[in-house]
């Protein structure tokens, strides 16, 4: 199964909030997904994001992918898989 870490959109209209999930590569990018991994708030002061570290390299050992969107959030807060809490 080709598994991605991905940034799954929630709340309403102009107050956005991010959870950060393992998800099926094939899935739609609203549909099903596998296991919560983190929360992102870009809403929030200040900005809340938060990332389960033990299950993040999990999934990066077992071969996912982190999506772009994710991907350039992790490069913008100069975050990397060795050093997220």
């Amino acid at each position: 199964m080709a598994v991605a870490l991905k940034l799954y959109r929630q709340g309403k209209k102009g107050s956005p909030s991010y959870r950060v999930v393992a998800v099926n590569k094939h899935y739609k990018a609203d549909g099903k997904y596998i296991e919560e991994v983190g929360f992102y708030d870009p809403m929030a002061n200040p900005v809340v994001f938060s990332v389960k570290k033990d299950r993040f390299d999990y999934w990066m050992k077992v071969g996912a992918q982190v999506s772009e969107g994710l991907a350039k959030l992790l490069k913008n807060k100069k975050l990397n898989k060795d050093s997220l809490n």
